[in-house]
């Protein structure tokens, strides 16, 4: 929940760390740094350190290790690629960014290719004689601890491939990353800044350069600007929403001339796609892709999509569980908070509708519902009236057996209310 408050320069590195090529470019770096300076380690160390080596050993150990590399690297590769379009086709196209930022992946990617370069920088270097006889003994010794590197790198790979990509593992990625963005909205609703309120009447709005998501908003430089410049910043473009001529991205009540205006736009990060980091419906959004594309006719899988309601159970409650943080750290900045019925929308509504003729499905998303009725009484008539339409909904697609078990359930998970 961490990343959330981060400065736009913070999160912009961290958001490039998560970058397959900049892990394996950092690597890479450090591989070719140990291989050249094996020449001057020897005379900086105060006792001799030569070993009697077999002519040619260190070069073919390094030529061995370039032509593994190079396969294992091509092979992991392949891997990642599909690992994400099975998760494209069978999960959600949502679910790719989050499966390109596992570190694990990334991790083995990089130590490969780093090994690779490292045995090439070695080879061209021991061709040109570039080591003495200290330098080549010190060149074998980082020889052999690369090797233990890749070897475990590639035990684990090995046994991370057995998973990766897999439903589960996908669902349980999209999951925590729902969990993360939701429990931090749910402790801090308008990140920090004051709740929302209406306007005044001669409020200036601001809207973006161009159409596209928000995905990020800075409301502590927002805040800075206001307080410089004695004006009050609406927000209305939430991470989430997309900006165009229609939806400004804020309001801005007191003077405002083009520097203030594009500093308000620069608080605010547009892209293309939607991301999990500030954004609390998202990951919501893609849990109940995953069921919903499970449902479908094509696939046939309600035992996925009950894997996914329990998954939204979870991600509830935790969020429910999170006490709230009503501090207002920016006071000149309002912020419209999440609601909830949107989310409880996201998420159950897709699964009424695609699993309406699935009684399995029904079922749970019955217990699921009451389950979260219970644990938030305040919230206990909006959760009520979701049930409620997702039995009206299976009512006119079930036959009447089936509507006589889901009947059944729904008056013992409701302790025989009606719905």
């Amino acid at each position: 929940m961490a990343t959330m408050t981060r400065s736009p320069l913070a999160s912009f590195f961290l958001r490039l760390g998560r970058q397959v090529w900049v892990r394996a470019a950092f690597f890479t770096a450090i591989s070719i740094v140990v291989a050249l300076a094996a020449r001057f380690v020897g005379p900086l160390l105060p006792f001799s350190f030569s070993v009697d080596l077999a002519a040619g050993s260190v070069d073919e150990l390094l030529q061995i290790i370039a032509t593994a590399m190079l396969t294992v690297s091509t092979f992991s590769v392949t891997a990642m690629v599909t690992a994400f379009s099975s998760a494209t086709t069978t999960a959600t196209p949502r679910s790719t960014q989050l499966l390109i930022a596992d570190p694990t992946s990334q991790n083995a990617v990089s130590t490969f290719v780093g090994a690779f370069a490292f045995s090439l920088v070695g080879i061209v270097a021991l061709s040109t004689g570039y080591y003495e006889s200290q330098g080549r003994t010190i060149l074998f010794v980082a020889t052999l601890v690369i090797i233990a590197i890749v070897v475990v790198t590639l035990l684990r790979w090995i046994a991370h491939l057995s998973t990766f990509g897999r439903m589960a593992d996908v669902i349980d990625r999209v999951e925590k990353a729902a969990t993360t963005s939701l429990e931090w909205h749910a402790a801090r609703p308008t990140l920090g800044a004051r709740s929302a309120t209406t306007p005044p009447a001669g409020a200036v709005p601001v809207h973006a350069d161009g159409v596209g998501y928000v995905t990020h908003v800075d409301v502590a430089g927002l805040d800075r600007l206001a307080r410089q410049h004695q004006i009050d910043v609406h927000v209305r473009a939430v991470p989430g929403r997309i900006a165009d001529a229609r939806v400004p991205l804020a309001l801005v009540d007191g003077p405002v001339d083009a520097d203030v205006a594009a500093a308000v736009r620069r608080a605010f990060r547009i892209e293309n796609h939607r991301t999990y980091e500030q954004d609390p419906r998202f990951g919501v959004i893609a849990l109940t892709e995953i069921g919903s594309r499970a449902l479908s006719s094509a696939t046939n899988d309600p035992g996925t999509a009950i894997e996914v309601i329990a998954a939204l159970h979870r991600v509830f409650s935790r969020a429910f569980a999170v006490p709230i943080d009503s501090t207002v750290d920016f006071e000149r900045v309002f912020v419209p908070a999440p609601r909830l019925i949107d989310l409880v929308n996201d998420a159950f509504r897709p699964l009424a509708r695609d699993g309406a003729a699935v009684i399995e499905v029904q079922v749970r998303l019955q217990k699921c519902l009451a389950s979260l009725a219970a644990s938030s009484p305040g919230h206990a008539p909006l959760f009520r009236e979701a049930a409620r339409a997702a039995f009206d909904r299976s009512r006119r697609e079930l036959d009447r057996s089936d509507t006589r078990t889901l009947r059944a359930a729904v008056r013992q998970a409701w302790a025989r209310e009606r719905v």
